[in-house]
């Protein structure tokens, strides 16, 4: 998606015409419709200063009517490393193991780096015309890499800061001992970053415990996160995910910051086990990032979410040479979860939305209104759609993005 980015730095000013959510309409205990109504809603200095009943007269810019919610966060991205800005390349299938990919990217990596802080600014610029501001990034702490991807990407984001928000996860996506990468991961840890990551540990590393006692040590020492990629679908996945429960667990620090990307294991249990997995995560407040798989791996969002898992979402792969199917679209995510899930009605629709926003919504489940508030972050999307419902159900159109109050398009 092309749009024109154009910040506008006025520290206050006003939108009218201004649509809302307000409430829900029932028939009895359901849920039929979304009620709305026009309003004027003020900036000032970054944040949402009052939200006041409609003035179609009053010297401010025009929303014309259309949907304001909150903007989207895509929680699981790859800002360092993609083919996004380079010519049109598929995925080839002479790569079929994570370890081909290892040596594929040793290959190119010095390549990708050449350009990889103008093709960052492109790649955000693209999730932006989607109606995302915040952005989780991993980025590649490898003997190749070195420190230059994340040096390159705090350049991209410096470029962007007015326009976006992120935090970093360092990824030693060449796994930690099998490429010697712990040395590196000791000193990315001390550095300005979120999150220290890691890879299938018992497939690529060749021990669970090894790997994942360093990383989890690394995060305690320097009070970081934990955000594992985890691929694996037998024993060891669900191993490794048992090894973060535990470790949250008699580490209370870890708690509400230590996740597991993909989680593919979730998706091969037994109903039995996996309400029993997911309880257990909730307890230890260890959270899944889900990029919403299907076919033969089908994610068990609801059961998690039931239990109060955190489950994030985010698009990983755009274009590169992992997967060339990702759209950018956090709105099309939710779409996906709605359509997968069965999630049809008004009410489950605009839950649904809560997966794009990282669970901010106009509306709690009794319709009470909690979105906007004065003294709220000024980070809004203004789209073509009558409720949040709709916008789930049509993936409705982006056509405006403020971050921080500064309006980017």
């Amino acid at each position: 998606m092309e749009q024109a980015i154009k910040i506008t730095n006025d520290k206050s000013y006003s939108f009218k015409n201004v649509l809302l959510e307000t409430g829900f309409e029932f028939d009895g205990t359901e849920v039929v419709k979304t009620k709305t109504a026009l309003f004027c809603v003020e900036i000032e200095d970054g944040k949402i200063k009052a939200i006041t009943p409609n003035d179609p007269n009053k010297a401010a810019i025009d929303a014309k009517g259309r949907l304001m919610l909150p903007a989207f966060k895509d929680m699981h991205a790859h800002l360092d490393k993609m083919l996004f800005g380079l010519p049109w390349q598929a995925v080839s299938s002479k790569r079929k193991t994570v370890k081909d990919f290892i040596a594929y990217e040793q290959k190119m990596i010095p390549e990708w780096l050449n350009t990889s802080i103008e093709r960052t600014e492109k790649l955000i610029h693209f999730l932006q015309g989607y109606g995302t501001h915040y952005i989780r990034s991993h980025f590649n702490i490898d003997p190749t890499s070195g420190f230059d991807s994340l040096k390159h990407l705090e350049i991209a984001l410096k470029n962007k800061e007015k326009t976006v928000g992120a935090e970093l996860v360092a990824f030693p996506q060449h796994g930690v001992f099998y490429t010697d990468t712990a040395p590196l991961l000791k000193e990315v840890v001390k550095m300005n970053i979120d999150f220290i990551g890691g890879v299938d540990p018992y497939s690529i590393d060749g021990s669970i415990e090894k790997t994942m006692d360093l990383i989890t040590q690394l995060a305690v020492d320097n009070n970081k996160g934990i955000d594992i990629h985890l691929h694996e679908r037998g024993a060891s996945g669900v191993k490794t995910i048992e090894y973060l429960i535990n470790a949250a667990t008699q580490n209370p620090t870890l708690q509400g910051k230590t996740f597991v990307s993909h989680a593919f294991a979730l998706g091969h249990l037994t109903p039995a086990e996996t309400e029993s997995i997911a309880a257990r995560l909730a307890a230890a407040r260890v959270g899944i990032v889900s990029s919403v798989p299907f076919g033969n791996t089908i994610m068990p969002i609801p059961t998690l979410r039931k239990h109060g898992v955190e489950v994030l979402i985010g698009n990983d792969n755009i274009q590169d040479h992992w997967n060339t199917f990702g759209s950018g679209n956090m709105l099309q995510k939710a779409h996906l979860i709605a359509g997968l899930y069965g999630y049809s009605s008004e009410l489950d629709l605009s839950r649904a939305l809560g997966f794009a926003t990282r669970y901010t919504l106009p509306l709690d489940d009794k319709g009470n209104q909690q979105w906007p508030k004065a003294g709220n972050d000024a980070d809004l999307v203004f789209l073509d759609a009558s409720c949040s419902a709709e916008a789930v159900a049509r993936m409705s159109k982006v056509v405006s993005l403020v971050h921080k109050g500064n309006i980017v398009y």
